[in-house]
């Protein structure tokens, strides 16, 4: 039996902001995080190594694991190979297409592979519930709702890609979704959203205005008007009416992004929207700069186009936001959830809050 451990340690600062806060394994691609998406394949739970103020409880120690670095995107195809006592060469990665999560634009780069590996997985001999006859859609071999689902008058197009609906997912009068797309459980699409594939809205998120290629944790609300294109949003993240992200540049240039680990602008390619760390909210009417990355913990605020790179724990732009302050107002938020601040997470907050 293969006892496997996903080692977090030379892949935190390069993913940054979303591994300020958590272990690069429990980042969402596709339907799953990565930790959840072994765990299915494998059929048992898998340990995290990492940074000692992110680690969970100690936990039995395994003999003569095998070790994965926690950026490592599983596909079918590699963990078969493992459990058949196969250790993939690089061809056989190439071949059978795992993912490598090196840059934090990957995330929404390789969602659509990350949509489509999930979609099969999670539906591989499962009935979908019904399509209720008054939602129009394309392609219905290709949409999965699971059960507790509520789909209003809405159209599904799942031509390009599938379109997975989670439980207790509530899709609104007016929604036009575009596959691949995965709604994750107890997420909104609200009335007349504009969703374009590849796109996973997570857990307890609500979403509208139009929205491409886009990665959502759970938990965030990108609710109203606005663009929002080629981005990554983290977990309790809150995006107000009418703001808008530049995905591409005027000049359709190579954008860049911060880098942590460099501590430099690097090269991300033509189209990068912009990169949320967790707890980071912005006001009504922000305008995204192309490549925007905001650390966690933020109030974004201000009224012209962002700068490209905003540090944890800013207070509009430039200011510093008070550490009382941060958890109030944390708590106020997971409270319109029905949720509330663990002592862990002002714990893993505080250790960030002090290394700024």
């Amino acid at each position: 039996m293969i006892q496997l451990i996903l080692d977090d340690s030379r892949t935190r600062k390069s993913l940054y902001p979303f591994t300020l806060t958590r272990a690069s394994s429990d980042i969402r691609i596709g339907i799953f995080t990565i930790r959840e998406k072994w765990q299915f394949l494998l059929g048992r739970k898998v340990r995290v190594n990492g940074d000692d103020y992110l680690d969970s409880p100690a936990e039995e120690a395994l003999s003569t694991p095998a070790v994965f670095a926690g950026n490592i995107v599983p596909s079918r195809f590699f963990v078969q190979a493992l459990l058949k006592g196969e250790y993939p060469q690089d061809d056989f990665v190439k071949q059978n297409g795992i993912r490598i999560l090196q840059h934090p634009w990957h995330i929404f780069e390789y969602n659509d592979w990350a949509i489509r590996e999930d979609f099969m997985l999670l539906t591989e001999n499962r009935v979908s519930s019904p399509i209720p006859s008054h939602v129009k859609c394309t392609n219905p071999a290709h949409i999965f709702i699971e059960e507790g689902a509520k789909l209003e008058h809405c159209h599904l197009n799942a031509e390009q890609g599938p379109i997975y609906i989670g439980r207790n997912v509530s899709i609104l009068d007016g929604a036009m979704i575009r596959g691949p797309f995965a709604a994750c459980e107890g997420s909104v699409v609200k009335m007349g959203a504009k969703i374009y594939g590849a796109t996973t809205i997570g857990p307890n998120s609500i979403v509208g205005g139009e929205i491409k290629n886009t990665v959502i944790f759970g938990n965030s609300n990108k609710a109203h008007d606005g663009y929002l294109g080629d981005s990554v949003l983290g977990e309790w993240c809150n995006l107000g009416a009418g703001t808008t992200n530049s995905n591409i540049k005027n000049t359709a240039a190579i954008v860049k992004v911060w880098d942590e680990s460099t501590g430099q602008f690097i090269p991300a390619g033509t189209k990068c929207g912009l990169l949320m760390g967790d707890y980071s909210r912005a006001s009504i009417n922000t305008s995204f700069n192309t490549g925007t990355v905001v650390g966690a913990c933020c109030n974004v605020f201000g009224g012209e186009l962002t700068v490209k790179h905003i540090p944890s724990f800013t207070w509009g732009v430039k200011e510093r936001y008070r550490w009382d302050k941060v958890i109030e107002d944390i708590a106020n938020w997971k409270k319109l959830k029905n949720q509330e601040i663990s002592e862990k997470e002002i714990q893993t907050l505080q250790h960030i809050f002090d290394q700024q």
